[in-house]
């Protein structure tokens, strides 16, 4: 009976592997690219004879030993709906609603990801976002350490009030902006994943055939079991300064004694979310979470109520080294704590924690708001939600979540590799921020991305992408800026061929990573691809830097994309956020003005400058050079001294 169960079960498996399937990417309501060969391909039976039917062209093939079969139609125009149809012996599948036009892949980090719903004007949008001809599909977030065949999930989703808010935002502004201005579908196929590092986006082939990645390639983990060994080497190596410490139970048991050294702690500005975006990434296990709180001597001799935001996981609280709770709370904790428990001036409270249990991804941390974090006494709350540390435990069983930064490649196996050889017009890439602090190896690793996506299509498509925008402090060129290094490795890519990008330190938000104005970053990429692509007379581009000469005491910076003129947004009229420096390397602020389409630059403590800075800063809100098509300057330095991130490789 058994036996007789098994092999009905096998052939059950192999019949449902035998039948004809299209890829995933082939579903009700996808956009397939015009004017440009048109591969479609699926699963049969090994050796199995398929017929696809588009638009009047029939065409067969034949599925090889893994059972994959590929056929590719003739170019179509613009238009539809059509059917797709694949016959064979083990079945028949058709889909409809099928529309040819242009399709766009979008892809990066967060920025990229970032959807409609949390966009500007999400209501406004959303009332207005009845697009038939525009087409989105998700692919899901997953990494894998070998290429994958077929995602395994995902459908297109017609643009409407009802799906837009899931579209990502960028991308949906801009084939709105295509679409009006052409009149032709749109398709948006969206691969991007928050926090991810360009590496994780490159083939391994790529890899092994850059001097740059080649020895990351050649050693990179096999296994997710290597993989964890390495995360944990290199997490110790991040709080120890040494990748084979090994701290032991005794050891943490110090971390509660009251007398703890935080020093080699992850601190952070605020405790609240996932350790992952603490700079503790993928760790999974039990861990500490640590915060000096300074309180006034009239408050110890009282009782007191530690609020602690939500972690359901059993929980040990120590205040001065002193077990004040034990046990497993859910929601917001408000946990009393006796008189003469604290003392007056610095106290030390350590919890330690495990994973989440409710949230099971989620992992350690605190999950809620900052304002549940407080001491109250008498109705008088004092805030603890600044300042805290986090430490792992190291000596208890622990693991790390297979995220997107892992392993390299991972990301690409898994949300590129089957979307390969789907035709496209082009790519939108969105990335950057996570590889600021290795930006001078951007300078590599952005153009290698490029050239291997376009090398595993065989298709020169077109590249554009959104320079990083502000973010952080406005700090100057004696300081450095690891974000004005990675903006002038996205400029520098620019040398290869059918690429543009779009400058947006201008519309940023220094204060949040993640500005809201998708709008105004789509219609700057749309603006490129409707001159480079579809042939517009329309203006597109932003100064970018051509060359500097030092003569009198001054800089006379000359631009490339001036357009119609050079103009300064300020109601004063004056231009600001240029530095200039002599052979002393000492920067000042310098005093700059507009003369015949080019900038002169002087200061009079630079009587000889040797160079000529702009908007090199982390957020420059300063800067506030434009071409009179709106466009702003890009920022630019015209020497090449060491800057802070020249050394720094991906590992």
């Amino acid at each position: 009976m058994k036996r007789l169960f098994f092999v009905l079960l096998v052939l059950i498996q192999t019949s449902a592997f035998a039948q004809v399937k299209l890829a995933r990417l082939f579903s009700d309501h996808v956009v397939l690219q015009r004017q440009k060969p048109i591969p479609v391909w699926g699963w049969a039976k090994a050796g199995e004879k398929v017929k696809v039917t588009l638009a009047g062209q029939s065409v067969e093939a034949k599925a090889d030993k893994s059972g994959k079969w590929l056929v590719s139609f003739k170019p179509l125009e613009a238009g539809g709906p059509h059917s797709l149809t694949v016959s064979a012996k083990s079945g028949n599948v058709t889909i409809n609603d099928v529309l040819v036009g242009e399709v766009w892949l979008c892809s990066g980090q967060s920025n990229m990801q970032w959807e409609v719903a949390a966009a500007k004007d999400y209501e406004k949008e959303r009332n207005n976002a009845n697009f038939p001809q525009i087409r989105h599909f998700h692919v899901d977030r997953q990494v894998s350490l070998t290429p994958e065949q077929d995602l395994k999930k995902g459908e297109w989703e017609i643009a409407s009030s009802e799906t837009v808010g899931d579209f990502t935002a960028i991308g949906f502004f801009f084939a709105r902006e295509l679409n009006q201005k052409l009149n032709i579908p749109v398709g948006i196929l969206h691969s991007s994943w928050g926090g991810s590092q360009i590496e994780g986006w490159i083939s391994k082939e790529g890899m092994l055939a850059s001097d740059e990645l080649k020895e990351y390639a050649q050693t990179m983990p096999k296994t997710w079991e290597e993989a964890d060994v390495v995360m944990d080497e290199k997490l110790r190596q991040q709080l120890f300064k040494s990748a084979s410490a090994t701290p032991t139970g005794e050891d943490e048991k110090k971390y509660v004694s009251g007398n703890a050294d935080f020093g080699t702690w992850q601190k952070v500005a605020d405790p609240i979310g996932q350790w992952d975006w603490k700079g503790l990434m993928g760790f999974r296990g039990a861990g500490y979470m640590a915060k000096e709180v300074e309180l006034a001597a009239d408050i110890v001799s009282k009782s007191t109520v530690l609020s602690l935001p939500e972690n359901d996981s059993p929980n040990q609280i120590y205040i001065n080294g002193k077990l004040v709770h034990e046990g497993a709370l859910k929601g917001v904790r408000k946990i009393t704590i006796p008189e003469n428990t604290w003392k007056a001036g610095k106290n030390h409270l350590v919890i330690k924690l495990g994973n989440m249990v409710a949230h099971s991804w989620f992992g350690p941390g605190f999950l809620g708001s900052a304002n549940d974090l407080f001491v109250e006494e008498g109705g008088n709350k004092i805030s603890i939600s600044k300042d805290w540390y986090l430490m792992p435990s190291f000596a208890e069983k622990h693991e790390y979540a297979h995220l997107m930064n892992n392993v390299g490649t991972t990301i690409y196996n898994a949300m590129i590799v089957p979307l390969i050889p789907f035709a496209i017009r082009g790519t939108l890439w969105y990335q950057g921020e996570t590889n600021a602090p290795r930006a001078f190896q951007y300078r590599k690793s952005f153009p290698l991305l490029i050239n291997d996506w376009r090398r595993l299509w065989n298709d020169e498509f077109s590249f554009y992408w959104v320079q990083l925008s502000s973010f952080g402090s406005e700090n100057n060129s004696n300081q450095g800026s690891g974000w004005s290094e990675l903006r002038e490795a996205q400029n520098m890519t620019l040398q290869l061929p059918k690429t543009g990008m779009a400058v947006t330190t201008d519309i940023g938000n220094p204060k949040d990573i993640h500005p809201t104005n998708k709008q105004d970053v789509a219609n700057r990429l749309a603006a490129t691809a409707l001159k480079l692509d579809y042939g517009q007379n329309i203006p597109y581009a932003s100064p970018l830097f051509e060359k500097a000469e030092f003569t009198d005491g001054k800089a006379i910076v000359t631009f490339n994309n001036v357009e119609t003129g050079l103009t300064v947004k300020d109601k004063y009229g004056y231009l600001k956020g240029f530095e200039l420096a002599g052979a002393d390397k000492v920067f000042y602020y310098a005093m700059a003005q507009i003369v015949d389409n080019k900038v002169v630059v002087s200061h009079p403590k630079v009587p000889a400058p040797v160079t000529v800075r702009y908007g090199w800063s982390d957020a420059p809100e300063d800067a506030n050079l434009y071409n009179t098509a709106g466009f702003p300057a890009s920022a630019f330095r015209s020497d090449n001294w060491p800057g802070l991130t020249d050394q720094v490789k991906f590992k």
